[in-house]
């Protein structure tokens, strides 16, 4: 098995898709590496592009505040995307470029071992619950079997970029945040 910083190493020269060809940074992920909580958004926008790190765009800073919600930092955590580079113009990633990466998000979820995932956004969760709407499974715990990595619980919740677009699905975003923590007691006793 590799080590997060052999899988990051990997992304930076990774030319599996076209996705790195218009991209200024690979965004493999960060955090910490025995997190009981990984979230998982569905791509790089442009600040983290252009900074190669996840969530530190206005999506990242609400995040962060979401967190803050939930008793949690951003150290407390680990954070990835579905793909490992931008996609142009920050259109949806393709089926193609998401299974080209997939390889790199299962070796970091092996090695990290979370007790919860946390998809942002409909992207995200449709890559471990191909069933539903991120509407109507937001703020739901999931337990599924994944291929290659076991039984796993999830619980999806609005992308914080959906928020800011929408900014009516805030209340619920926060809402799903401020029950994180009873959510991760459930699944830590079973």
């Amino acid at each position: 098995m590799q080590s997060l910083t052999q899988i990051a190493e990997q992304v930076k020269t990774c030319q599996k898709c076209d996705l790195y060809k218009q991209a200024k940074n690979p965004v493999p992920g960060e955090g910490n590496a025995q997190a009981k909580i990984m979230f998982i958004g569905e791509g790089p926008g442009a600040t983290e592009d252009e900074l190669g790190r996840p969530f530190v765009g206005n999506a990242g800073q609400l995040l962060s505040k979401l967190l803050a919600l939930a008793g949690l930092k951003r150290e407390d955590v680990y954070i990835a995307n579905v793909v490992k580079h931008r996609p142009p113009n920050n259109r949806d990633p393709q089926p193609d470029e998401v299974a080209a990466c997939w390889p790199y998000l299962e070796e970091q979820i092996k090695l990290i071992k979370p007790k919860i995932i946390i998809p942002l956004g409909r992207h995200a969760m449709a890559r471990f619950i191909p069933i539903g709407t991120i509407s109507r499974n937001q703020g739901r715990v999931f337990r599924r079997e994944i291929k290659n990595l076991g039984k796993l619980y999830f619980y999806p919740i609005y992308h914080p970029a959906a928020a800011l677009h929408q900014p009516s699905l805030y209340r619920d975003l926060e809402n799903a945040f401020r029950r994180l923590p009873a959510v991760l007691k459930k699944v830590m006793a079973n």
